[in-house]
């Protein structure tokens, strides 16, 4: 009777371990998620990828009014060297180091950005980042000026 019972207990040990470390995705692979968002043409755009994910772009609402105002609001700002600059991609975090300035106050006045992210310039180009992974979502190449 002694070895059913560690037998037993081996069992309900191994089975709980499994379940512990399952993720809770795969218990909900046949639910989709459903972005209750309503679309409007004057916001950053969510685009879907796979189910489940969304990817946000820049409206081309919002990147024309972004252009409009860097084209009245000359800076001067030069842009980033060619191999920093080919290793900001859309999809990949923002390398760190990378020197980023925010916006100014009245050109964010005029566009929204979704919570969690953030735009923001980076040499002559604006991006559009994840603040919680640094991930670029999207990018406007020289806009600044």
């Amino acid at each position: 009777m002694r070895m059913h019972r560690n037998t037993l207990a081996a069992c309900l040990f191994v089975g709980a371990a499994i379940l512990a470390t399952t993720p809770a995705s795969a218990f909900a692979q046949g639910r989709k998620k459903v972005d209750t968002a309503p679309a409007t043409s004057d916001r950053l755009e969510k685009i879907d990828t796979a189910p489940g994910t969304t990817s946000v772009k820049i409206s081309s609402d919002e990147r024309v009014r972004i252009r409009d105002y860097y084209v009245s609001h000359a800076r001067g700002v030069e842009a980033l060297p060619p191999g920093i600059r080919k290793r900001l991609a859309r999809g990949k975090p923002l390398p760190p180091g990378i020197a980023k300035r925010a916006l100014p106050s009245s050109l964010l006045s005029l566009i929204r950005v979704p919570r969690g992210y953030e735009v923001v310039e980076v040499g002559a180009d604006v991006l559009l980042v994840e603040v919680a992974t640094r991930v670029v979502h999207d990018i406007l190449k020289d806009v600044v000026r």
